[in-house]
């Protein structure tokens, strides 16, 4: 996609986004609302069926695009991840799913008739190590039989259908801990109540994330997702897009804060001075742009890679670890130029300071970046 293509998103995903004002965010926020408004306002948009192909229904898109669309919301001092997964689990199911499966499912999430929006992965005792999950699925005929528990589960409570993660050969069993899982579609309003329960988590931030229970789910063949015990391989397609498309957020992040303090430093005056005259100001504002400048471009070299069918799993973790930790420290610095003013509710700050502080451990935590890179592209001993 050209650059004047890119404009065009991101201008229309800005002006979208301005529908919204900040008075908005602070509600829902407040009361810990899910904000079905401005996610129905993007799927009729368009913007959230963006990497469907145009045969289905939706835009045809690269991740390029869905990652500008993603910054832009996130620029605009909105939040992206009450609907981003529908982005990057979408990964799974275009490559991988049959045709009867995308047909089934793909026109209904790109008119906006059904939501893909939960990722059944995370476990309670098993973290990050995904290998060691102990949701299991047993085939019984035409069905399985899935039973086991996710946490960490997002907007479950607001989707239609979950892409779940489970065992389907015992890990002593298999050769490689990485072989013996499988990926099932779920539909969730049918399983809901029938061996589907779910149980909301209050977090520090609107995150709308839950606790999902499984007791003798019964969950038909036909929506396993490629072949059985191939799974894991399956959702790292969409596990680097994840990444990706959390780290263009990050970016908009540091682009929304950096805008703040900048504006603020110009306009806040102390001692009869502006208070972005002086150095111990203007300094931390500066860095924090060369940081997020300088992970944009990986966030950007990582989503061409990826669109091109590259191996980008490398570039994939550097962008988001790079994003973070960019977002998080003009968070801070953000902060720290409003002084007291930054902890207001009405000035938006603390808002999204504590939203982006979660990308140093969500999609993944920082340490498992490095041991990732140390490990399989540095060639040093593996740490766990």
């Amino acid at each position: 996609m050209d650059n004047n293509a890119l404009t065009e998103i991101r201008e229309a995903v800005s002006r979208l986004c301005a529908t919204f004002p900040p008075e908005y965010w602070r509600e829902t926020d407040r009361e810990r609302r899910y904000p079905a408004e401005f996610v129905r306002a993007l799927t009729e948009a368009g913007y959230l069926s963006c990497l469907i192909p145009e045969e289905y229904g939706g835009s045809g898109l690269g991740l390029t695009a869905a990652a500008a669309i993603l910054e832009e919301i996130q620029a605009s001092g909105a939040n992206g991840a009450a609907c981003h997964a529908q982005m990057y689990i979408m990964g799974t199911l275009l490559r991988h799913g049959s045709p009867a499966q995308k047909l089934k499912y793909l026109p209904a999430i790109a008119a906006g008739r059904l939501r893909l929006q939960a990722f059944g992965v995370t476990e309670p005792t098993a973290g990050t190590d995904t290998t060691s999950i102990r949701t299991v699925a047993v085939r019984r005929g035409d069905k399985y039989l899935v039973n086991g528990q996710k946490v960490w589960t997002s907007r479950a409570e607001h989707s239609d259908l979950m892409l779940l993660l489970a065992r389907t050969t015992p890990r002593e069993q298999v050769k490689k801990r990485t072989e013996g899982m499988s990926v099932f579609l779920v539909d969730m309003k049918a399983a809901l109540g029938r061996g589907l329960s779910i149980r909301p988590i209050r977090t520090m931030i609107n995150h709308a994330t839950t606790e999902v229970f499984l007791e003798d789910l019964e969950v038909p063949a036909e929506n396993l997702i490629g072949e059985e015990g191939k799974g894991f391989r399956y959702i790292l397609d969409g596990m680097n897009a994840e990444r990706i498309l959390i780290g263009a957020e990050c970016i908009g992040d540091a682009r929304w804060f950096i805008a703040r303090a900048t504006q603020y430093a110009r306009e806040r005056s102390v001692f009869g001075r502006p208070i972005g005259q002086n150095q111990g100001v203007q300094f931390p504002i500066a860095r924090a742009y060369m940081a997020s400048e300088a992970a944009a471009l990986m966030v950007a070299r990582a989503a061409a890679l990826y669109e091109s069918g590259a191996p980008a799993g490398k570039e994939a973790n550097m962008a988001k670890q790079l994003a973070a930790e960019a977002s998080w420290q003009a968070a801070d610095m953000c902060l720290q130029t409003h002084g007291g003013y930054g902890f207001a509710e009405e000035y938006d700050i603390e808002r999204k300071f504590r939203e982006t502080r979660l990308y140093q451990i969500a999609p993944i935590s920082t340490n498992l970046v490095l041991s990732y890179l140390a490990e399989h592209v540095l060639g040093l001993p593996r740490s766990y």
